[in-house]
């Protein structure tokens, strides 16, 4: 986290009403992209991630290439000794001035952690929340997915990660040693009626609970 760094993020209220979900909202998910657009600010992150009132806004990409995924393992080599040997499907992170908008965000984010001579069309999948943790209630994932076709893609900071394509019973294998979010992401994108959840995390009697 750089000094003074400025990210977007949403009221909490604005973008997941009184009950929230847990996992992946695709259901009516890009109504919610303009709330994003529209009730969004820029404020410092250091005071953001101490403050569930908001959620920062996470774009946050699923490369494929024909059947394979580009799973990530975070090396002893980074600072965050909480990730070491943990596995992610996600390339993504914060909004900052000057990205224009999610899509831009992402594409800044492409550049700066992955080596590809192509940047990929990004579908918008849904969006993640999970709650259950505490840099989870403060963060929003804004989920795409793109397709490599065949071409080249590799991680820029080797000294921490290391990246390549694998099929997805790899995937599976390594599944309690993924990052929260590219677990629920795994859930989903596996099964989408088993891993989308539309429901509340309250207890709201008309409304499925999260499970």
């Amino acid at each position: 986290m750089s000094e003074g760094e400025l990210v977007y993020v949403v009221p909490r209220e604005r973008i997941l009403g009184p009950w929230g979900w847990h996992g992946i909202l695709a259901a009516g998910a890009r109504a919610r992209l303009a709330v994003i657009a529209t009730a969004g600010r820029f404020e410092p992150r250091a005071a953001m991630e101490a403050d569930p009132r908001f959620k920062q806004v996470i774009p946050y990409l699923v490369l494929r290439d024909r059947g394979r995924y580009f799973l990530m393992r975070r090396t002893r080599a980074g600072g965050d000794a909480r990730l070491h040997d943990l596995f992610s499907i996600g390339v993504g992170g914060h909004l900052n001035p000057g990205d224009v908008d999610l899509r831009g965000g992402l594409r800044r984010e492409w550049t700066e952690e992955l080596a590809a001579d192509f940047v990929p069309r990004f579908r918008f999948l849904g969006l993640l929340n999970d709650d259950t943790t505490d840099v989870g209630r403060v963060h929003l994932g804004i989920v795409y997915v793109a397709e490599a076709a065949g071409r080249p893609v590799a991680v820029r900071e080797t000294d921490k990660l290391e990246g390549r394509f694998v099929p997805p019973a790899e995937l599976s294998a390594v599944y309690d040693r993924m990052e929260t979010w590219s677990r629920l992401v795994w859930d989903f994108v596996r099964d989408p009626a088993a891993g989308g959840r539309s429901g509340a995390t309250g207890t709201d009697p008309a409304t499925p609970g999260a499970g």
